[in-house]
């Protein structure tokens, strides 16, 4: 592995001599919302130790910045279709479970086949550009962050600009084409769950403070574009649909709202959707025996399980920002984040067979972060016999840096 110019210096640099080179303000904590600032600042001190562990995480993300040196610059104007509206600068993308109908000479209108995904999807780039954009944006402001190196907040914000900022090739701040259906229509509330990982497009934002690329007109532009995304999540009809969506896509909604208004200061909206998702999410969607039945029903259950519950702790996690206690919250018969996870937890470890739909792979391993991030909340002897059966935590892996 080929090591950035920090990380190979960072092997002969003694502890006092790392603090000492942190800029000013190093110490103060980042505005992050998903990520904990406390544990990000640890890592950092343990860095500036020389503890060895987080050292060797250290270099692997380092190395993943500098590969990320060299990537994008990413935009929604590359696809080579044309949205409805003409301008290219609207999001699109095609619902990935649906295919022409073999039953029509035109295909159309396409059918449902729930857990297979259509090819026909990749002939438009723009969730894959999307999904290039926030993995390497947040790589390259983790490493500025740990390391100070400009150069890494240097690309993290080139990214941004082109992606968010630059008139001709900024995305347009609403999903109206996202997800549509070919001979049904021109896209749906669905298609927000492909904008999930704009949560850590916030997070990265508060990495890249103290940087000296990142202007105060950086920081307006991107709480303008957030501004307008959440009114339009908010005021539009494919908001609204996905704002009412029962299942997986609600709590992703949600995550996204209350994300995006505490990044713009709007503490009493984030309050507020966090205290409907007592009801509205964790209620409506876990039966008293922690099972999620809106999930169960796809053929790819598991995955849709675990995915629904890790954005109900995600949102937990955000509600500890505005004193919203969704982690020990339970209804009178007993539904809870905590039951979900209890209801899991046995087919991960193979002590029961999982009697649900599951195409392709069954990957016990999706609940392993889960267990090791209930296991900080709750603290218990279940939990903490379960983190003991889970394999170890290999010492390049990110989450050494992310976690306590």
């Amino acid at each position: 592995m080929v090591l950035s110019t920090f990380g190979a210096l960072l092997m002969l640099l003694t502890p006092v001599t790392f603090v000492n080179a942190q800029l000013a303000g190093a110490t103060d904590p980042p505005k992050v919302f998903l990520l904990k600032s406390k544990h990000l600042l640890a890592a950092r001190e343990r860095i500036a130790r020389g503890d060895s562990e987080t050292k060797t995480a250290l270099l692997k993300l380092t190395s993943d910045a500098d590969k990320a040196l060299a990537v994008g610059p990413f935009s929604v104007t590359t696809k080579t279709v044309t949205p409805p509206s003409g301008d290219k600068r609207d999001y699109m993308s095609q619902a990935p479970y649906f295919w022409p109908d073999p039953k029509t000479q035109t295909g159309l209108p396409y059918i449902r086949r729930d857990g297979e995904r259509n090819p026909e999807i990749d002939k438009i780039d723009n969730h894959r550009v999307l999904d290039q954009m926030y993995a390497a944006v947040e790589t390259l402001s983790l490493a500025y962050f740990f390391t100070h190196e400009e150069k890494y907040a240097a690309k993290a914000i080139e990214l941004l600009r082109t992606f968010f900022l630059k008139t001709d090739t900024r995305m347009n701040p609403n999903l109206e084409y996202a997800q549509g259906i070919p001979g049904i229509n021109t896209g749906r509330g669905i298609g927000l769950i492909e904008t999930r990982g704009l949560t850590r497009v916030v997070d990265s934002i508060g990495l890249l403070r103290g940087a000296k690329a990142w202007s105060e007109a950086d920081q307006r532009g991107m709480e303008n574009w957030f501004d307008q995304f959440l009114r339009w999540m908010l005021e539009s009809k494919n908001g609204k649909d996905e704002s009412a969506a029962k299942n997986n896509h609600g709590t992703y909604y949600d995550v996204q709202v209350v994300s995006f208004a505490l990044f713009l200061g709007q503490r009493e909206l984030a309050r507020k959707v966090l205290e409907r998702a007592k009801q509205k999410r964790i209620a409506l969607q876990i039966e008293a025996d922690g099972r999620q039945p809106l999930e169960l029903t796809r053929t790819k259950a598991w995955s849709y399980s675990v995915g629904n519950l890790d954005g109900l702790m995600l949102l937990a996690r955000l509600g500890e920002s505005v004193e919203v206690d969704l982690w020990n919250y339970q209804t009178s018969d007993g539904r809870s984040i905590r039951k979900a996870l209890n209801f899991l937890t046995p087919f991960a470890f193979a002590e029961k067979k999982w009697p649900y739909q599951q195409l392709g792979q069954w990957p016990p391993q999706m609940l392993f972060s889960l267990i090791r991030r209930a296991s900080e909340k709750y603290g218990d002897t279940f939990l903490a016999a379960s983190v003991a059966k889970l394999p170890p935590v290999e010492a390049a892996e990110r989450s050494k840096l992310l976690s306590r």
